[in-house]
């Protein structure tokens, strides 16, 4: 039985998918769920952010099918406080598309997930385009819990056109570590 008002966020994820997969539904987690996993709470998010190359009407039934209530834009357990969101594929970070991923197991079940180095270039991504200050922290994050080849992640940096804001990321790391 799961006691879902106290489920932790990286449990859910692993209910969610192991429930999705059951069904034939491949699911990758991706967001702000990716960083909290990596990080090792260091952030928490809010919600688990879904690819899925599958039929939205297909998700939705087996969302339904395990308890899950269809809200506007995303999915929620009845006492659950995440709630579980899709976003539109593909898998990528900038003009990257993402072909590997990672796999981390909870008790509920196996979670597919961006890779330590794609989630700090998705969150960099935030920090380029947007000046998001959140992602860059959020970035440095998982820099400072997971081993992360920080060259490629400055070339993605270049040819994405941000080399300057790559090294004000490589400046406040070194603050942190």
């Amino acid at each position: 039985m799961i006691d879902w008002e106290n489920i932790s966020l990286k449990e859910l994820a692993g209910y969610v998918s192991e429930e999705l997969r059951k069904r034939g539904i491949d699911v990758i987690l991706v967001g702000g769920a990716c960083v909290t996993i990596y990080s090792e709470n260091r952030y928490q998010s809010y919600d688990l952010d879904y690819v899925t190359y599958e039929d939205m009407k297909k998700v939705k039934k087996a969302l339904l099918d395990i308890g899950f209530i269809e809200k506007t834009g995303y999915f929620q357990h009845p006492g659950c406080p995440w709630f579980v969101e899709f976003v539109s594929p593909p898998a990528a970070v900038g003009n990257e598309y993402v072909r590997d991923f990672e796999s981390v197991e909870t008790r509920f079940g196996k979670v597919k997930l961006l890779r330590p180095i794609d989630s700090v270039k998705d969150r960099l991504g935030a920090f380029y385009h947007w000046n998001d200050r959140q992602g860059l922290e959020q970035a440095i994050n998982i820099c400072l819990e997971q081993d992360v080849n920080l060259s490629e992640v400055e070339h993605w940096s270049v040819s994405e056109g941000f080399s300057e804001k790559y090294a004000i990321f490589v400046e406040r790391l070194k603050k942190h570590e």
